[in-house]
């Protein structure tokens, strides 16, 4: 065991858990009207669990009546799982780079603390990031600093499903999300780099969504800066798609054989100066979308307008919806796991 899987273990392990009926009495800032069929007004944003590295890729998964949220942390390297009565345990370890050097792979990422503040702390991104289970409930992983897609079957096995795009490797998966007929749609940045794509180890030279099915691997998108997060609508017409260099969602059509078309700009947040960036985003069964942004989760309209902000104690990095009736929106957000309840299930 790495000496700092077992400082991620520790950290967690000695941090108190806030129940439910503990809060942090953030508010949710409500733009428009129409945000309260959405959020309740007193809604409040709750931490579930603390003493994280850096919280990514928040997963549900439903067993009978009980469930337990997944969730990575990608300093220590570690895939959590976290029970509904708030007790965490090392699921997975290992999952993102696990070779020599450590040192010098990951890109370098903060506490999200001011570097004024004594408790100010940098570290490398060595673990996996986004998550997601396909149709057979097989925990399906992006990898990040591992340089590759990763299915976990039921019995724990690892399968790579795909590491590399004719002969190169990846730069870094970032997010994944599955569509109902089984294909994987994943994003691939330079995240594994330290220098990013002046890194010389970094062999595409661009940025890309990828599409993943029956053994098959497509090139979809490859145009845009830095992909990120990506989600489909309920009626899988639509891929959203977000850069997170430059603050933008980006919506395409979904054809017949799973190729994207027609991207356009679906909002556009690069003049926002509030801390974040467009990261992880998930959508609701009534198709808006829950999009870590600038300062907190954008709640946004299926036609593009800003409804409202969550604003999390900590900079959001992803969201996802769990518990079994899918109303509680888990947000990961640096260092901790926080919740709020909403009043339209995700998907």
């Amino acid at each position: 065991m790495t000496r700092i899987l077992k400082a991620a273990i520790a950290g967690v392990l000695a941090s108190s858990f806030a129940s439910a009926q503990s809060s942090t009495n953030k508010s949710v800032v409500r733009l428009d009207p129409a945000l309260d069929a959405l959020v309740s007004p007193d809604a409040k944003v709750e931490l579930v669990k603390g003493g994280f590295g850096f919280t990514e890729g928040p997963v549900w998964v439903q067993e009978g009546r009980e469930g337990y949220l997944l969730f990575t942390d990608m300093p220590g390297n570690v895939i959590w799982k976290l029970t509904p009565d708030g007790k965490a345990s090392v699921y997975l370890s290992n999952v993102g780079y696990n070779g020599p050097e450590v040192w010098r792979w990951g890109g370098i990422q903060n506490n999200g603390r001011e570097r004024t503040d004594p408790q100010f702390e940098e570290f490398a991104m060595i673990g996996a990031d986004g998550l997601t289970l396909d149709r057979q409930g097989r925990l399906v992983v992006a990898t990040f600093a591992g340089r590759s897609l990763m299915r976990v079957e039921k019995n724990g096995q690892r399968t790579v499903l795909a590491d590399r795009y004719e002969g190169k490797r990846f730069g870094g998966p970032n997010d994944v999300v599955v569509k109902s007929d089984g294909a994987i749609y994943f994003t691939d940045t330079y995240g594994a780099f330290r220098l990013r794509e002046k890194d010389p180890r970094k062999e595409l030279d661009f940025n890309a969504v990828f599409m993943w099915k029956d053994g098959k691997l497509t090139l979809l998108v490859k145009d845009m800066p830095a992909t990120n997060g990506l989600a489909f609508s309920p009626d899988e017409k639509y891929l959203y798609v977000n850069g997170s260099r430059d603050n933008y969602v980006n919506r395409y059509d979904v054809r017949a054989d799973g190729a994207l078309a027609n991207g356009k700009l679906f909002i556009d947040m690069r003049k926002e100066t509030e801390r974040g960036v467009t990261d992880g985003l998930r959508v609701d069964t009534k198709g808006n979308l829950y999009e870590t942004a600038p300062g907190g989760v954008w709640i946004i309209s299926p036609q593009g307008k800003h409804l409202g902000t969550i604003r999390a104690p900590e900079v959001s990095t992803n969201v996802g919806f769990g518990d079994a009736d899918k109303k509680t929106l888990y947000i990961a957000a640096r260092t901790g796991i926080y919740k709020i309840r909403v009043n339209t299930p995700g998907i």
